[in-house]
């Protein structure tokens, strides 16, 4: 049975964690990420990893996905992006850790990775 996490944008869906006694690393790579650039107006694309260590539910992805798809139309900076991913998803599986990690594609000749964690301890 899935449980729904009210969120600031959208329902992230999680699932009971499979094997709860074992520590184990989660990765989930969306490589076509979009936002806009709130001064210019531009898109903004991002290969956006997410890295966790679950506690007692996993995120399930086709929401995951869909919440990621509710970027693609926000003027949002790359810093504000990537902490309001981890704070999202921090609220909706609480995690043990969880790392998320942005790697913006060239914009002017330059590239930013931009990267935000979070640790239970």
């Amino acid at each position: 049975m899935s449980q729904n996490y009210k969120n600031t944008m959208t329902r992230l869906e999680t699932f009971p964690n499979p094997k709860p006694d074992r520590p184990f690393v989660i990765t989930h790579v969306n490589p076509e990420f979009t936002s806009v650039c709130p001064i210019t107006g531009l898109p903004d694309f991002a290969v956006v990893s997410v890295q966790y260590i679950h506690a007692d539910v996993c995120l399930e992805l086709k929401s995951l996905k869909y919440y990621f798809l509710e970027f693609r139309n926000k003027g949002i900076f790359y810093e504000a992006v990537t902490n309001q991913i981890l704070d999202d998803l921090i609220d909706a599986c609480h995690p043990m850790e969880m790392k998320i990690t942005t790697e913006w594609g060239a914009r002017g000749g330059m590239t930013s990775v931009v990267e935000a964690e979070y640790s239970r301890s």
